[in-house]
């Protein structure tokens, strides 16, 4: 056997070139945090829409994927299927949240709000539908940023309202769960929510500074609710909009107000001729044919034109007449003057 020899490096240069290897202990403020590994609330949303869907319609879907780092994706629903499918289509997704978009005619939008497993749902119409490339605003915010959401006092108001503000938050349907892997961990920006009109307006705002000076992003819409139902896209109605009328009618409702235009016109040609004097006296046509009764158009005819030309001639000879009456008159009416004047000369 042969003996391996004694390394020949002493233990002090050992130490010595651990000491060169060791980094400092400081960190520079350009470096990033690090993230914390613990993501407990593991929540997505599924957003998606149904074939027939407009082209502003499918920007404002991409804009609201784009504000939602939690959200994901899904190839479009086809329209005879039921709704109830897409609750499967989430447990394929691992989404426990749905934002499903359902458009008509090709100029009506829904939206759906769910609760994927047990619901509750909620159904809306969007109007007002303004997207981000569409309004140009001077706002800006980073890509993956956590929203906040404000929503108006009038949410307290009324059960209905403050169960679609739980909606939207607990069920964390706008608003991405902490420490998600594609969120940043700051806010730049607020999700306004406020009530005019039994609507609900939605408003995106940059946080400028802390002082609350806010300029506008984008998108705009408005959502017009119009029933809540027990479970996840159906089920018992908890609540339905009184208020709420069908585009459809709306519709139906402003052609019936351009038409009226039509029947005034209609009604005033009635109403004068039910104003017009009736009776034997006032029937013209009975007076024409007893004046005309044994004549034919062409005697008729003969008859005007050969009275047109006699009253013709008539007037040429009065006229002439009446440019040599005047001098003789004139003459007349001097002569007399004359002998009344030297009658008054002789009896002074």
């Amino acid at each position: 056997m042969v003996k391996r020899k004694n390394s020949t490096v002493s233990p002090q240069t050992k130490d010595t070139n651990k000491e060169e290897t060791t980094l400092p202990l400081v960190r520079t403020s350009d470096e990033p945090l690090t993230k914390k590994a613990k993501w407990v609330n593991k929540q997505r949303v599924l957003v998606f829409a149904a074939r027939g869907i407009t082209q502003r319609d499918r920007h404002l879907m991409m804009d609201l994927r784009d504000m939602m780092p939690h959200s994901k994706t899904e190839s479009k629903f086809e329209r005879k299927d039921p709704l109830f499918v897409i609750n499967e289509i989430c447990e394929m997704k691992n989404c426990s949240k749905c934002i499903f978009f359902e458009g008509r005619k090709k100029q009506d939008l829904f939206l759906w709000l769910a609760d994927v497993p047990k619901g509750p749902s909620a159904k809306f119409y969007i109007e007002n539908v303004h997207t981000m490339k569409e309004l140009k605003m001077t706002g800006n915010c980073l890509k993956g940023t956590r929203p906040l959401l404000s929503f108006d006092s009038t949410f307290d108001t009324h059960t209905h309202w403050s169960l679609l503000r739980e909606l939207m938050t607990q069920a964390r349907i706008f608003s991405t769960p902490k420490n998600h892997p594609k969120s940043q961990p700051f806010f730049d920006h607020v999700f306004t929510f406020t009530i005019i009109e039994n609507r609900i307006w939605f408003r995106n705002f940059q946080i400028l500074e802390e002082d609350g000076q806010l300029a506008e992003i984008g998108p705009r819409f408005v959502l017009n609710p119009i029933k809540v139902f027990n479970g996840s896209f159906g089920g018992e109605t908890i609540w339905e909009n009184p208020n709420y009328v069908t585009p459809n009618a709306y519709r139906r409702m402003l052609n019936l107000q351009t038409g009226l235009k039509y029947r005034q016109k209609i009604e005033q040609k009635l109403s004068l001729t039910a104003r017009q004097p009736k009776g034997d006296l006032c029937d013209l046509d009975s007076l024409e044919e007893e004046v005309f009764e044994d004549k034919n158009t062409t005697e008729i005819a003969n008859e005007v034109m050969s009275n047109l030309g006699t009253g013709g001639e008539k007037k040429k000879k009065e006229k002439r007449t009446k440019k040599k009456r005047p001098t003789a008159n004139v003459n007349k009416r001097s002569g007399v003057m004359f002998n009344e004047i030297l009658g008054d000369s002789d009896d002074n």
